[in-house]
């Protein structure tokens, strides 16, 4: 191991040793979250959540939240750029690292997603490359329609997609069903969530 990393570790153990001696907690991404305890100890609770990237355009946000709202209430950990990014963080890097830290990757389509050019399509494109490494029988990428959009052919022709109109709650359960379900699917395969 070179110095510079073991320096950098160094330094990144007395960042998260000062902050919990502070009662700050320290959540690590993909690893878990560090709990100040007693006596200057902690407590660590690892994340065994299903992680789920949602994609959606900016018109969409609202859409997005409550998605957002209702993967988290029934035990996933969902990912939204506007929960999730820190000031200066490098934001491209950061979403690629998250979709290819997801379990899922929702994307939200609709009449005004699907003609608008931008940070969407390139996160569907990306997540596609992703899709194409986990196994055949696995779901990553779930397409859900937010209106009545037409989903690009390269997804729709290859992807089954939810509709969360006119029922957003019948759209809401069919998706979280399929997530549970790949959950279990995995589990009984004894395979990694992701990473």
């Amino acid at each position: 191991m070179s110095k510079q990393v073991s320096s950098l570790r160094r330094r990144v153990a007395r960042i998260v040793r000062h902050a919990l001696e502070h009662g700050t907690e320290v959540e690590i991404d993909g690893l878990g979250t560090f709990l100040p305890g007693r006596n200057q100890g902690f407590r660590f609770i690892a994340q065994t959540k299903s992680r789920v990237f949602i994609a959606y355009v900016e018109e969409d946000l609202a859409a997005a939240k409550k998605l957002y709202a209702a993967f988290e209430q029934r035990g996933f950990r969902p990912w939204l750029d506007r929960r999730k990014l820190l000031p200066g963080q490098n934001w491209p890097r950061a979403i690629e690292t998250a979709i290819q830290a997801s379990n899922f990757f929702v994307a939200c389509f609709s009449q005004r997603s699907t003609c608008k050019r931008g940070t969407f399509h390139s996160e569907l494109r990306f997540a596609l490359n992703c899709a194409a490494q986990v196994p055949l029988d696995e779901i990553f990428f779930i397409p859900v329609r937010l209106d009545r959009c037409v989903v690009p052919r390269d997804i729709s022709r290859k992807i089954q997609y939810v509709d969360l109109f006119p029922n957003w709650r019948d759209g809401v359960r069919t998706v979280v069903g399929v997530m549970k379900k790949q959950e279990e699917n995995r589990k009984r395969k004894h395979l990694p969530l992701a990473g």
